[in-house]
């Protein structure tokens, strides 16, 4: 064989090794979720330890976000039906945003989950410096960041893996 055919079957090797490791990859997520407290509006505070044995979509989001905005309602929707199931939604808005802007979506809007401020971006930083909104993670029950998405979330997967953990 040519040198140049065997570094053609090489390449395409790595290509189909790193897919099937991929797909054979555990169905927990990728990497564990960042050990995390952050403070609710109502004065708890919560841990991402604290959350473990159930599963969270957390979202972080601001109030002059439209994309935001708009997801509040499909948010909501998740909350109501699969909160007695152990489905925890949180919505952590961003340090930017003045806290008395958040209450007032919190009230006009009559959000139903959990919401936190983080004040000090210490939840932002721990999942990866976000700067942008909405950024959306799925944390399995055991605690793994099964889904991550920058922008509108893909509703059907997340429902897929609930249908899954919580039956």
């Amino acid at each position: 064989m040519k040198r140049r055919d065997l570094i053609t079957l090489a390449i395409v090797a790595i290509l189909i090794g790193g897919g099937l490791a991929l797909w054979l990859a555990p169905e927990e997520g990728l990497r564990p979720a960042p050990e995390v407290s952050f403070q609710t509006l109502d004065g708890r505070t919560l841990s991402m330890e604290g959350l473990r044995g159930q599963p969270v979509l957390l979202t972080f989001w601001a109030t002059n976000c439209p994309s935001c905005v708009r997801e509040i309602p499909h948010l909501a929707e998740l909350h109501e039906r699969y909160q007695a199931q152990g489905l925890k939604v949180i919505g952590i808005a961003m340090s930017y945003d003045r806290r008395d802007h958040v209450e007032e979506m919190v009230r006009a809007r009559e959000i139903p989950y959990t919401i936190a401020h983080d004040t000090n971006d210490a939840a932002a930083l721990a999942f990866g410096q976000i700067r942008l909104t909405p950024t959306s993670f799925l944390i399995s029950p055991q605690g793994r960041i099964v889904y991550q998405k920058l922008g509108d979330i893909d509703w059907s997967l997340v429902e897929r893996n609930l249908e899954r953990w919580l039956g």
